[in-house]
């Protein structure tokens, strides 16, 4: 069964993480470039949000009948199946769970300029995210 508060919970931790993250994103490249704390700070924080959102992503799948995906990139696109997510939307965001990986993991060196990129698209697409994620907790009455 869907856990509504556990959404909730990390709906909001999203959201005040990327509310924090605002000032950094809004930042040109060249002045994100310029300063090494605002790298860390955006890496942290979008590897919390990633994160975050993973979790949804499997706690509502999960919750709603199939079996856990077998990857985080899955796990978006799976959403679109289930009528969460719209599917191509599902598809694109699915690419942040990629960068997720490259942050905690340390598989290559991080390129900073990737990571301001994916801050664009993270102050554009998590939002609508959380919009759906909500839309779908309030039309299946959790």
């Amino acid at each position: 069964m869907i856990d509504p508060e556990l959404v909730t919970r990390k709906i909001l931790l999203i959201t005040s993480d990327l509310a924090a993250l605002a000032p950094v994103a809004g930042k040109p490249l060249d002045a994100y470039l310029a300063s090494d704390l605002d790298e860390v700070l955006a890496e942290r924080y979008l590897e919390r949000i990633i994160g975050r959102m993973i979790d949804i992503n499997y706690h509502l799948i999960t919750e709603s009948g199939p079996p856990p995906p077998p990857d985080y990139f899955e796990s978006f696109t799976r959403l679109g199946r289930l009528g969460v997510l719209d599917l191509d939307f599902a598809r694109r965001i699915a690419a942040c769970a990629g960068l997720g990986n490259r942050i905690v993991h340390e598989y290559d060196e991080i390129d900073p300029g990737k990571v301001h990129e994916a801050l664009q698209a993270a102050m554009r697409d998590i939002p609508l995210y959380l919009r759906c994620v909500n839309g779908y907790l309030s039309k299946t009455g959790r």
